[in-house]
């Protein structure tokens, strides 16, 4: 396709260029005024302690929405939560073809089915190494090596020159299951010449290289043959090579696996549809695990990260219904600290360790883990194979993004962009820049709803459980002369022993019967004014207690 005298290439990142996870990257070709584009992933990110209540985090598709009718594909470079599980939920207001690898695929289509989406989603399964035509983009995928099969690279061919996207990597010279890094066709794209390459910033700070899964699998079969009594392995799901390598370290010792947790059923059921995990004997199921002796089973479970739901939590407060681990049990952690997860994590290993469970992590285990993601000498190597005129850091936070430029510059890359969620980065033609800033925001999965990052429903939470809640409520009659009441009841505030929550209680309930006397004589309309003044008087009065303003609210019943 020749380029056009307004042709511009683009790229506009709204999600991943700010914070590591929820990847949303566009790119777009054409005169400003008619831009086709392409997505590459879809990701969500997850909720924390200032988001009670929402799990789910996605990117908000405002500015690309608009230009949904001008969106060719939505190309997927693997399968990991944050590049594919925003998928089902915003694939109805984007209703473009998807293309993703056989595994990645096979992912997807489970989430579609769950959401009701399998039979209206178009996917397009494409062969490792194929190619995508769509519009003036010409993609190549680049196999590379991470921490979940069939990970890609994209070379992006356009005729204002080529991108390599790089997703998720690292390069690992023995990753068990998969290809290794495709050295020679990174290298061939530099021959060609890259324009830019959008690439992965998470461990920038970490020197040397990430490790190989071959290490991980040399360190773990030793140390699960050293041990005595259940053993349970807590790794994500997503870690095929690592699950594989687990159940092999177990078998070596004699003893069969027991799958704990939906998803290490799912993406085991995945990896097993394109061929890996061969050879290995059937998984137990819950019920068959509990009458083989101890030493003769190995749980691998998820929850690595403290999630209150997935299985090993449960172990751990006792409350799964078929595993139990206790004294002279062991359990692995197989899995690195995301950030944002110490506090869970450390929760999850104290509850283990007060049952008695010996346990194994990579700070006092190092080999039991190693990162998916390049270090520096890893950025270094695939700097000289691709010889990029632009470096563009992706996949972290601000710090990293702008040490990874730095690290490029040092490296004599010529141009460095490091662009915000939301920031438009002319790519071609002239020098790299930002051009515009569009809408980038945030939506919650609250409830099983898409709700706006700041809505009144999480406002009000948030305000409730930092400050607490107290209810009132009255009944009066037709001449507004109280006729039971008021009653205050509270939720989430403290007492002391001189000063009982009873007797708060009451005196915050006389605070709203004086509010009630004082409207009385005001002229007004009186039942427009009830509600916020006994909300109003209490609120204050409650800050003159506890020097915090609760969450308020009042209910007028009449006879």
């Amino acid at each position: 396709m020749p380029k056009k005298k307004d042709d511009e290439l683009v790229f506009l990142p709204l999600g991943g260029s700010n914070e590591i996870g929820m990847n949303f990257n566009l790119y777009g070709y054409g005169p400003a005024h008619d831009r086709r584009w392409i997505v590459v992933d879809l990701g969500i990110t997850f909720g924390d302690q200032t988001t009670p209540g929402v799990e789910i985090i996605l990117p908000d598709p405002e500015f690309i929405e608009q230009y949904a009718d001008r969106i060719l594909g939505i190309v997927l470079t693997h399968a990991h939560e944050d590049h594919i599980g925003a998928v089902a939920w915003l694939w109805p207001r984007l209703k473009a073809p998807v293309y993703a690898t056989p595994f990645t695929a096979f992912i997807l289509r489970e989430k579609l089915r769950e959401a009701d989406l399998l039979n209206e989603v178009e996917i397009t399964e494409v062969p490792l190494g194929g190619q995508i035509s769509l519009g003036p983009f010409e993609l190549e995928l680049i196999t590379l090596t991470h921490s979940i099969p069939e990970p890609n690279g994209l070379a992006i061919r356009t005729p204002l020159g080529t991108i390599l996207h790089t997703g998720d990597w690292k390069i690992d010279p023995d990753p068990l299951l998969g290809a290794p890094t495709d050295r020679d066709a990174i290298e061939r794209l530099g021959d060609e010449g890259v324009l830019a390459m959008v690439c992965d910033s998470t461990n920038v700070f970490v020197d040397g290289h990430a490790g190989s899964e071959a290490g991980v699998r040399a360190t773990l079969t030793p140390l699960i043959a050293s041990l005595k009594g259940k053993v349970a392995t807590a790794c994500f799901a997503s870690n095929v090579a690592r699950m594989d390598s687990i159940c092999r370290a177990a078998e070596a010792a004699g003893r069969r696996v027991c799958l704990v947790g939906r998803s290490m059923h799912r993406m085991s059921s995945a990896a097993k549809s394109v061929g890996l995990m061969q050879g290995l004997q059937p998984f137990l199921d819950d019920g068959e695990a509990r009458h083989l002796p101890p030493e003769r089973v190995l749980y691998l479970c998820t929850g690595s990260q403290g999630e209150p739901r997935a299985a090993l939590s449960r172990i751990a407060d006792g409350s799964h219904p078929l595993v139990n681990l206790g004294a002279g049990d062991a359990c692995i952690f197989s899995s690195r600290v995301i950030p944002g997860n110490e506090i869970p994590i450390r929760n999850l290993q104290d509850r283990l360790a007060d049952r008695g469970v010996r346990l194994y992590t990579e700070r006092d285990h190092p080999g039991i883990h190693v990162s998916g993601h390049p270090c520096r000498d890893e950025l270094a190597e695939m700097y000289r194979w691709a010889r990029p005129q632009i470096s563009v850091p992706t996949h972290g936070e601000r710090r990293h993004l702008l040490e990874h430029a730095a690290f490029a510059r040092d490296l004599q890359v010529p141009q460095q962009v490091t662009p915000r969620n939301g920031d438009m980065v002319l790519l071609a033609p002239g020098r790299a820049q930002i051009i515009d800033e569009v809408p980038a925001g945030r939506l919650y999965v609250d409830g099983g709803m898409v709700t706006p990052e700041n809505g009144d429903a999480l406002r009000e939470r948030r305000h409730a459980a930092y400050n607490g809640m107290l209810s009132v409520s009255v009944v009066l009659d037709g001449k507004n002369k109280v006729a039971s009441g008021p009653q205050v009841r509270a939720l989430g505030l403290p007492s002391e022993p001189d000063y009982p929550l009873e007797d708060i209680l009451d005196d915050l309930a006389e605070e709203a019967e004086r509010a009630l006397e004082r409207l009385r004589g005001e002229e007004r309309e009186f039942d427009e004014s009830v509600e916020s003044a006994i909300s109003r008087a209490v609120k204050k009065a409650s800050h003159r207690i506890w020097g915090r303003r609760p969450v308020v609210e009042t209910t007028v019943l009449r006879l």
